[in-house]
């Protein structure tokens, strides 16, 4: 009895005794090792599938059931450890892990009703907080895809200021976005930070991205060469593709009917698999969408082409050591697309027809080395598209206008980031590295004769400081690039200020430089092969690079309005375009008989206006978000848009509105069922007409018009793992489609405006779990 006794006291004082003083080596915890538990707060319900992250080395997992996490073999050092789950506030904790012990942290997540810690990398090339990123970066997530029923990135990119996609053409159904008031060629797009899109691919590209294979868009209004390089002068839009980072999966449906008069089906698809202690990774993508043509004025040439394609990809990532992981993506697309009259008929057979088949295949590689306790970071990179195009843009039952397109675009290089406790006069993170990029191009349309080959071969440098004050930070950076078609080397500098008094008020000034290098292949030379005519494009000797200076400045502050949250944002902005490209036509090759025109160098342009975004939430109950965009886009001197003599140029840009803007309003009324409404409102704006269907070429100014959209989703909870939900709704609900559409195979197809679609009925189902 008293060896019982002894051993119960012995069991009641070895707990006082090791708080008292240290543990003895045969007690002490297994070291290298972070546990935690996330809940609720005010309720303190266990929160699952919370995503728990290391910043400084990637290292992560998730909370289970129970809320608990576990981290293990983290080498010893002092780490930022960063909570994140939708709908909550992150939490971020500076954790100081031991080889003799393990640490244990305890995180309450506070709801949070608006998204204001969004993770981004577009602002300088390292993943950093939105909210202390030295420019504002706009991200568009899984959320508001669900919200606008998108499909694609095209139906996406307009529910943000400054940003407007319109359809150029009612054969081909070209997409392009402007980003303030500038046309597509000068926006630069991005896939994962790599410029892999070619002027190719950029024709169609918008459309090729499903939503599927996105996690994020990250949008960066204005000059952003310093860090990306060509084509980065009205802003950039970075895509960044499905990380793995729980086991989960995702399949849904939808079915759509177009003006009472076609269909058109989505299947959508994803899964992410991941190993139990995060050495490995994947996740997959695939869609497929079918869509017949539509004619909405009966006269039986399409508006709206025939569709089909078909995507899948995947990203993937492995740690061989705790320093370092090799990522690897892939992705394939195979689309048809028609456009015209007679699609029962071979192409030459029809009045008029654009057609294209494209094969497309494109991936990447990552090689990411960490040092010094994470405070240095070495990536190299290559990434590689290569996109195989049939093709048919003729008129007048033409057997010559068939073609092939071989295009191959590659990018290399390498990365430096540091973070130094002090650099000169603050601690600072230094940024810098090389690229190269090429591009080869060779496009045939063997019946007029016209073999096109173009080789762009671009080796760029750039370097960048962040210097972190307490209330400042100060960004200055610079870009060097030498491209084989300009004779000197561009410099592009930036500069950025962020004030933050507060972490819910935070004001930016920037200004950024732009450059769009001279290129002879872009999306004006299949428009003008259309009509019967083929075209060459020729660079002028001594062409030299557009160039833009964008000055910027803005206020984002975060409020309360009694039980609801706010967000508002105010940014001014002013772009200084110079040498602006324009064609001119200079004759026609007498052997061939084909148009030749020769890109220029005009004079300059000007964009300037404002951009408003607000938000507003009280919990799933009410989410309301607006951006509203007012500007001015004029060139310095008039600009001929005709052949005609007696048709007048225009100082003001062609299809682009003064005004435009969006919202989007979700409710959850009941525990399963929620809903959303969505518009897209564009003001009025001038659109060239040229003579075919009209007898002369004259400017038309658009009325202005409102593309009104709702969704309604019910949700079944199958058991704790799986959901089963059925959606439905309408797009374009009061058909604000163009009511003046030129008719015929004489029409001018470019004359094309107002929403994408016409008033269009889906319906759909996902499980996901």
């Amino acid at each position: 009895m008293k060896k019982l006794i002894l051993l119960f006291l012995a069991g009641l004082l070895c707990p006082l005794a090791g708080m008292a003083r240290p543990v003895e080596p045969s007690t002490v915890k297994e070291g290298n090792i972070i546990t935690g538990h996330v809940i609720e707060k005010g309720t303190e319900e266990n929160l699952a599938y919370a995503t728990v992250l290391i910043v400084e080395n990637g290292m992560g997992t998730v909370t289970g059931d129970d809320g608990h996490f576990r981290l293990k073999d983290v080498p010893a050092g002092k780490y930022t450890l960063k909570v994140q789950l939708m709908g909550y506030a992150s939490q971020t904790k500076t954790v100081v892990v031991s080889n003799e012990y393990t640490v244990d942290l305890h995180f309450v997540m506070e709801k949070e009703d608006i998204m204001m810690d969004e993770v981004v990398v577009s602002a300088n090339r390292n993943e950093t907080n939105r909210r202390v990123a030295p420019v504002v970066v706009n991200v568009m997530n899984s959320k508001l895809f669900e919200t606008v029923n998108s499909t694609d990135l095209a139906k996406s990119l307009s529910y943000q200021s400054g940003l407007r996609v319109e359809n150029n053409c009612q054969n081909c159904g070209f997409p392009q976005v402007r980003i303030n008031g500038l046309e597509g060629p000068y926006s630069q797009l991005l896939i994962n930070s790599r410029p892999v899109m070619s002027a190719l691919s950029g024709v169609y590209g918008l459309e090729q991205i499903p939503v599927s294979m996105i996690e994020r868009v990250e949008v960066v209004r204005g000059g952003g060469s310093a860090l990306f390089g060509a084509n980065a002068v009205g802003g950039t839009i970075n895509i960044i593709t499905k990380d793995p980072i729980n086991n989960s999966f995702q399949v849904n449906s939808t079915m759509s009917n177009l003006g009472g008069k076609t269909w058109e089906q989505y299947f959508g698809a994803n899964a992410s698999l991941v190993s139990k202690d995060r050495t490995y990774g994947v996740a997959f993508y695939q869609a497929y969408r079918n869509r017949n043509p539509y004619d909405a004025d009966g006269d039986g040439f399409s508006e709206l082409g025939k569709l089909n394609m078909n995507t899948f990809g995947l990203r993937g990532y492995y740690r061989p050591t705790q320093f370092s992981r090799l990522s690897i993506e892939y992705h394939t697309t195979n689309e048809f697309r028609r456009g015209g009259n007679k699609f029962d008929l071979q192409p030459h057979e029809t009045d008029i027809t654009e057609q294209t088949r494209h094969v497309i295949n494109s991936g990447g590689l990552t090689y990411d080395i960490f040092m010094n306790e994470y405070k240095h970071k070495l990536s190299v990179y290559g990434s590689v598209q290569h996109t195989d195009r049939n093709s048919y843009y003729g008129a007048g039952m033409d057997a010559n206008a068939y073609g092939t397109t071989d295009d191959l675009t590659a990018v290399g290089g390498a990365m430096y980031s540091g973070n130094f406790d002090r650099m000169l006069f603050a601690p600072a993170t230094l940024t810098g590295g090389f690229e190269y990029q090429f591009n080869g191009l060779h496009d045939v349309m063997t019946g007029y004769g016209r073999d096109l080959k173009q080789y762009v071969r671009i080796a760029g440098a750039y370097l960048q400081n962040e210097w972190k004050m307490r209330y400042l930070t100060l960004l200055a950076g610079f870009r060097l690039d030498k491209h084989n078609l300009v004779d000197n080397v561009i410099f592009s500098p930036r500069v950025n200020l962020l004030w933050k008094p507060t972490d819910r008020l935070q004001g930016r000034l920037t200004w950024s430089t732009g450059f769009r290098a001279p290129q002879a292949y872009d999306e004006d030379l299949h428009v003008a092969a259309v009509g019967g005519e083929a075209m060459m494009i020729k660079l002028a000797d001594g062409l030299k690079p557009e160039r833009s200076n964008s000055f910027s400045g803005s206020v984002d502050w975060a409020f309360n309005l009694g039980h609801f949250s706010s967000n508002l944002l105010i940014e001014g902005f002013y772009t200084m375009l110079n040498d602006v490209f324009y064609l001119e036509e200079t004759g026609f090759d007498e052997t061939t008989g084909t148009k030749i025109q020769e890109r220029r160098n005009g004079h300059g342009a000007r964009v300037y206006g404002a951009n408003i975004d607000y938000k507003i939430a009280h919990g799933k109950e009410a989410q309301l978000q607006l951006g509203f965009t007012v500007q001015q886009s004029r060139y310095t001197e008039a600009l001929a848009w005709s052949s005609d003599p007696d048709v007048a140029p225009t100082k003001r840009m062609t299809r682009t509105p003064d005004c435009y803007g969006y919202f989007t309003f979700t409710s959850a009324p009941l525990k399963n069922f929620d809903f959303s409404v969505s518009g897209v409102y564009t003001g009025s704006m001038l659109v060239p007409h040229f003579a075919g269907y009209i007898e002369k070429d004259r400017m038309e100014k658009t009325p202005d018009f409102m593309d009104l959209n709702l969704k309604l989703n019910y949700t079944f909870v199958l058991n704790d793992h799986l959901k089963l939900q059925f959606n439905g709704g309408v797009n374009n609900i009061f058909n604000a489609f163009q009511k003046d559409l030129d008719k015929g195979a004489d029409r001018d197809s470019k004359y094309f405006y107002g929403p994408t679609q016409p008033r269009t009925l889906f319906i759909g189902v996902k499980i996901f779990n």
